[in-house]
Order: C-alpha cells, then structure tokens, then sequence
C-alpha cells in the first residue's frame, strides 16, 4: 500500500516536524481558485476523466483493428485535453519538492534514501506524463502500445521501481518501521523551521499538493493507458479499470482525512531566521543613545561642586559643570539625564570613539585589571584618567548611564495607524519594521482578497509608511510618535488575533498602556467563499496588552494585578557578534525593557535588543488571522526584536463548504 503510506506517513512526519506544543479557464471546464482549490480541482479533474473515459470506450465499441490507430489518436488527444488542466493546476502550485527547504526538511543520508526514492519517483511520473502527450503526433501504434502496456502491468519495470503505481494496484512496498526512525531523527519543533516563506500549516498543504498532484497524473496515466489498449486489441480491462478506480478513491480520501486532521494541528506562525549577514538599515536597527555607558566625575554631578558623596547616590541627575577642564572638557558630554552611578576604580584609560559613531567609547581600562569593551586598536588618543583628593574627600570618576534625547538618538515609535485599503477589499499579508526620519515604523504588505483563501498577488505591495519627522508642524509626541527614555522604555510581546476566526487583519498600530508601547491589530470580517470583507464589519485596534488584561478579567483575576512578566536582558553583549542563530525565548506574555549592553562586553554602548528589519511574509501571500511581537536571541548576546504573522487557518475549507456557506 506504497502510495497511501507515502502521503500518510509523509503527513504524520510533517506533523512531528510541525505541530505547536501547546482564475484559469480550461475548454472542457472552470478551475476553482483560492488556496484550498487544489482538492476540489484534482476531483474535478478525475470525474471528468472517468466521465471521458466510459463515453470514449462508449463511443467506439467494439475491437476495430482497421480503425486501431485512429482510436488511439483519439483517446491521446482526449487526454491531452486532461493533460492542460493539469498543467494549468500545476502551473498554480509551487513544487515544494524541487524546493531546497525539502532537502533541509527531511536530509540526504542514507536514512532518507526512500524519500529521495518518492522524488525520484514523483518526477518520472511527471516525465512520463508530458511523453504520453507527445504520442499522438508520433502515429506509431507500437511505440503507442508498448509505452501503455509499461503502465499498466505490475510485473513491468515500471511498477517494480516507482511505488506511486505499485499502490493503484493495491500493492504494499516500503515497511512501516521506517516511519519510527525518521520519527525520531526529526522531532523537532517548528520554531526550528524559520528558512521557509511558508507557514508550517501551508508546507503542509503544499508537501500534500505535491504527492497528490503525482498520484493524480499515475491514476490519468493508468486510466488513458488502459483505454488505448481496449482499442488496440481484444479486451476490456473492465477489471483493472474499476480496481484502480476504488484504490485512487481510498487513497484519496484517506490522504485527505490525514492531511486536515495534521493541518488543524500544524503551527501557523511564519518567523524569520538570523539573515546569513547582519547589514545596519536593512536586515536590524538599533535605538542609539538610549541608555549608554558615561564617564564622569562625581565633582560635575552635583549643583555644588562637591566630593562629599559617592558615585552610587547620583541615581538621576545631570552634569551641573565641567571642573578645572578636567576629561570632562575632552569627551562629549551628557546633556540628558545621567543615571546608576557606580564607582569601578580610581584611575582608567579611555579609548573614545570615531565622532561619527553612534559609541562614545570603544574601550574602557582600568588601572586595575578590568576592562570594559572589546580591546583593539585605538583610532583616537588614549585618555588616561585619574581621580583626585580634595582635603579629606576623594573625586572620583563614575561609571553612569546617559540617556540623551538630540539629533543622534533615535528612539521613536510611530503611534499612527496603519490600516489596509479595505475600501479596495484589500487586507494585510506581511509586515516588517522600517525607520523612516529617525522613526521606527510598522510598515504592512498588503494584497486584494479573492475567494477562498487566496490574494490577487498583482496587487500585493508594501504601503507606504506616513512621512512625517517629530519636529514638523502639528506632530505631536504621544499622540504622532512615542519616545522611549530610562523610565518608559518597555515594550509588551505577544500575539494578537481575534475572537472570531473568520476575521482577518487588516492593520497595525503601537499603543502605549501601562507606560508600555503595545502591539494593536485591527481585523475584518471576510466573507471566505466570495472573498469579501464586510465593510459593516471593520473591528476597532485590538491591543496586546488590553487583551491579556481581558483574559486575565475572564479568568477572575484582579485588573490591577495584571502585569505580564519581564524578560531579563540585563549584561548582554552586542546581538550582531553572535555566531549562533537566534532563537524565540518569549513563549508567553512578557514584556522587555530597553537596556545596555554588559559593561565588561561593550562598555555599555549599546541599546539592546536591536529590531530584526526582514520582511515576514509568506509566499504565496495569505491573509493573516494574527500578528504578533516576540524575542529572539542567541545565549549571551542582547537579540532581536520582530514581528511575526499567523496565517489564516484554511484547515475547515480543504474540503469545500456547502452551497449554502
């Protein structure tokens, strides 16, 4: 039972591999579009076969030898006709097979000889195919017997090696214990399978389409095979006709009964992975000069002039001067608020960086021993600095962080709403970040709806985000744009989706609640048959944050209490050094904080976690249920920030609605 094994086993693999832990028009007849058309389109495609089939065999009667050729032109140029609604159902799937994503799925050693076998296998059917099109103009009755007789007899060559024959013949090849090895080489999660431009929901229907598509053409091959030798000789292979009819029927349905139960089950979460290089501007951004590592001396901290403190009582100050033109005269100074002071040792060796970085030092030495930053190359004069007495009092030099708001710190938020052009029926289908006049915007991909699940992919474009900068006329902060600082630099994780599972998103937006920036989605009601959103059915901005208060509402828990969990990012080191890929860590309601980066790794230069600025859009492209923010990083360094989409569940409609839906 080779074919029915194959998808079935392949399935339930794919379901190891991915289940969450928690308009063409043909002559003889009108494909369906959207996503799910493939199954009603393959069962289209056989009635009209067998339909063709009886009334050809109908048609000619009895043997005719002096009219064997013409027949067999006949039945060829009947199923070509087949043959281009094939094509055009094949010309609207992408082959995943021939995908390097299968390779990286499923390996190539010598366990994953019989998968590289049902490849093999799947494209001679596809070769096959195409030469049985070519046989009509070849008008040799022979050549036209011989290849026919190849596919229809079990004992030929044919059979013997591809097992997508084998099982219209209810034949059984390959042995179930493969499933359990393949099984455990490849249990793993689908948060490892970030290489794909598919959601493992859709993989699984293409890696489905795939083998079914090749079952479809072995059945045709066998059906028009069998006819051409009823009109070539004695006979009517009533028998086997009607044998592999009842096998591709029991083949079909049951693919079909596994492919949505492991579809319902499958993650649709659609992720980026780390890019092969990190390129400022165009795979990250980073906030610059939020919170940053500062060298100052306790004397310029305070409105006196004193020494009488120490470093760690100034916790939120500013620099008051700059005494007897010490360092303080030879670096930039902070000119916002200076923070969490602490005193590390007296004397130190201070390499500043390039004017034109967004660091202010590379390096920090202390006499000591302890060194913060990584240690190069100095491309400036080392400053050598020591602390002083005066009378009974040591001035000594603080290590701080400065948080100073000017011209070289970008840290804003657009607040603006961005919604699709829903007047255009059209909704969101991906979504990335972007900084634009130094601000960080949620910018959306956007595509026309069509019946059932699918997007007119002429029309899918980036919109583009508002053009506006913090100081123009009528820009207000909190109400335009939103920026961050030492005491509201947080920002909650999650995803947002709605209630109603036949909404889909239709826009984006940041909030601020609770002193957090929140993730808000606004999501239509979509009409899946028509493939119409309900303009009367527009829902408002759903917020990350008054959702999980919400649900903690519904669960009896006080409203006051609701505070979701910090993710501790504290001494981190720069995201882009790391050599390992990143990794989700923000699994549940979490929020994160804005930090610096470890003093002893960076000397606190750096704003982490940095922004991940990829495209997250699926191709195909597919309308969203959900979008949502998350964390991800590699062990020790600051990681990365990103959005992710959660595509529409088409797991209900592989098998078409009624007419009254």
């Amino acid at each position: 039972m080779q074919i029915q094994f194959s998808l079935s086993w392949l399935l339930l693999l794919i379901f190891v591999l991915f289940s969450q832990q928690s308009q063409s028009v043909h002559p003889m007849d009108i494909l369906v579009d959207g996503v799910v058309a493939f199954v009603h389109n393959a069962n289209e495609t056989v009635a009209k076969v067998r339909t063709d089939v009886n009334e050809i065999n109908n048609d000619l009667g009895e043997f005719d030898n002096a009219k064997k050729l013409e027949n067999q032109i006949k039945v060829l140029q009947h199923f070509k006709n087949i043959a281009t609604q094939i094509n055009q159902i094949e010309k609207n799937h992408v082959t995943l097979s021939k995908h390097p994503l299968y390779d990286y799925l499923f390996g190539s050693d010598t366990q994953m000889d019989e998968i590289g076998n049902m490849v093999d296998d799947m494209e001679a059917i596809s070769e096959e195919f195409a030469n049985f099109e070519k046989m009509a103009i070849s008008e040799n009755d022979t050549l036209i017997i011989s290849f026919t007789e190849e596919i229809t007899r079990p004992n030929s060559l044919k059979f013997l090696n591809n097992d997508f024959y084998l099982k219209l013949y209810g034949q059984r090849y390959i042995s179930k214990a493969l499933l359990s090895q393949l099984r455990q080489k490849y249990e793993m999660s689908s948060e490892k399978l970030c290489h794909s431009s598919q959601t493992p929901q859709q993989l699984v229907y293409s890696l489905y389409k795939d083998i079914a598509l090749t079952e479809l053409k072995a059945y045709i091959l066998i059906e028009y095979s069998l006819l051409i030798r009823r009109v070539s000789g004695p006979g009517n292979f009533n028998t086997e006709t009607n044998l592999v009819r009842n096998n591709y029927n029991n083949i079909n349905e049951e693919a079909l009964d596994t492919l949505i139960n492991t579809m319902k089950k499958a993650d649709r979460v659609l992720w980026r992975c780390d890019p092969e290089n990190h390129v400022q501007g165009v795979t990250y951004e980073e906030l610059t000069r939020l919170l940053q590592g500062y060298v100052e001396n306790e004397v310029d901290l305070n409105s006196d002039g004193s020494c009488s403190q120490s470093c760690p009582d100034y916790t939120n100050t500013t620099k008051m001067g700059c005494f007897e033109q010490k360092f303080c005269s030879q670096q930039p100074s902070c000119s916002g608020r200076i923070h969490d002071c602490r005193f590390i040792e007296s004397d130190l060796s201070v390499c500043q960086s390039p004017e034109s970085s967004n660091r202010r030092y590379d390096y920090i030495q202390y006499s000591d021993g302890p060194r913060f930053g990584e240690r190069e190359k100095c491309w400036r004069d080392v400053n050598n600095v020591e602390s002083w007495r005066r009378l009974f009092y040591k001035c000594s030099y603080c290590f701080c962080l400065c948080d100073e708001p000017g011209p070289r710190s970008d840290r804003y938020f657009n607040l603006r709403p961005v919604v699709s052009d829903v007047w255009d029926n059209k909704v969101v289908t991906g979504v990335r970040f972007v900084k634009k006049n130094r601000i960080i915007h949620l910018q959306i991909q956007q595509g026309q709806l069509l019946p059932r699940g699918a997007i007119n992919e002429s029309t899918v474009e980036w919109k583009p985000v508002d053009d506006y900068k913090i100081d123009d006329f009528n820009v207000t902060e909190g109400v335009d744009y939103y920026a961050m600082s030492f005491e509201n630099r947080r920002i909650t994780l999650g995803d947002i989706t709605h209630t109603y599972r036949t909404y889909v998103v239709t826009g984006v937006s940041f909030d601020v609640f609770f002193g957090r920036l929140s993730l808000k989605v606004s999501h239509g009601a979509y009409w899946f048959k028509k493939g119409d959103l309900n303009q009367y059915k527009l829902a408002l901005l759903l917020s990350i944050d008054k959702e999980f208060l919400r649900n903690s509402v519904a669960d009896h828990s006080s409203s006051f209490e609701y505070v979701p969990e910090k993710l501790n990012i504290d001494n981190l080191d720069v995201p882009t050094r790391s050599t390992h890929s990143s990794e989700p860590l923000s699994k549940k309601k979490k929020y994160i904080e804005f930090v610096n980066t470890g003093l002893e790794k960076d000397a606190a230069q750096t704003t982490i976690p940095y922004l991940d600025m990829q495209d997250v859009a699926s191709n195909p492209p597919v309308p969203l249920y959900g979008i949502g923010l998350y964390y991800k990083s590699s062990p020790g360094y600051g990681g990365f920030i990103a959005p992710r989409i959660i595509s529409y569940d088409i797991a209900d409609y592989v098998r078409l609605p009624s007419p009254e839906l």
